[in-house]
């Protein structure tokens, strides 16, 4: 059995997490021994009678910066050779399914999470080793977009989805949407599934599901088509 992945989550708000990490396939994966999910609040790494996270930018301007202080020394508590540190911010390169594939091969994951107006410079020049971003649009912290990113590695260590290749065949894996999806009952209000997935033939149906996922994307993504 592989070592189970290691996730740090440093925030100053850690309860943001707790109903995301103890439901559904991430419950599970913990519980499996596949990964090992830790919250690190930040105020306990402060030095201060207020635990204070936070100052005014120099130079003036609205809102305030997350301090370097309480952030160097959370990461250096729970961080070791095998660590990749990463902020997550709106500055940060686009998180896809291929840096989800690639963090997913990490030992230990550290997710530091912004807030305010964002981190004290020297936080990016000499602590993270990635920025990440989940799109182009601001939230009021950076616990819930870590917790999105976390969700997207996690069901792909080995082992952690119940059905073998799942992952594999769902949308962005090989650089596709996914095709549609039907279950019982073969008709519903009229709409029937397609005859070719109640033929039984295997390999035509493989055929029918690769041809779906690619119009399916020209006509929802061209721009992923192009990436072909």
């Amino acid at each position: 059995m592989s070592d189970p992945l290691q996730i740090d989550v440093v925030t100053i708000f850690p309860q943001m997490l707790g109903g995301f990490l103890g439901e559904s396939m991430l419950k599970r994966a913990v519980r499996m021994g596949k990964v090992d999910i830790r919250t690190v609040n930040l105020r306990d790494y402060t030095t201060d009678v207020h635990r204070t996270t936070d100052d005014r930018p120099y130079g003036g301007g609205p809102g305030m910066v997350m301090k370097p202080e309480p952030i160097f020394a959370a990461v250096e508590a729970v961080r070791s050779e095998e660590s990749r540190v990463i902020l997550m911010t709106p500055q940060g390169r686009r998180f896809d399914q291929a840096l989800a594939r690639d963090l997913s091969r990490e030992k230990h994951l550290i997710f530091i999470c912004g807030h305010y107006e964002g981190v004290d410079e020297r936080v990016r020049m000499a602590l993270v080793d990635d920025e990440i971003s989940i799109g182009d649009y601001v939230l009021t912290n950076g616990a819930l977009p870590a917790a999105v990113v976390i969700d997207a590695v996690v069901r792909l260590r080995p082992g952690v989805l119940g059905a073998e290749g799942a992952a594999e065949q769902e949308s962005f894996e090989g650089g596709l949407l996914e095709h549609e999806q039907y279950t019982r009952p073969a008709e519903f209000r009229g709409m029937r599934v397609p005859d070719v997935l109640v033929s039984g033939d295997h390999a035509e149906i493989a055929r029918w599901r690769a041809m779906r996922a690619r119009e399916r994307t020209l006509e929802r993504r061209p721009d992923l088509e192009k990436n072909q």
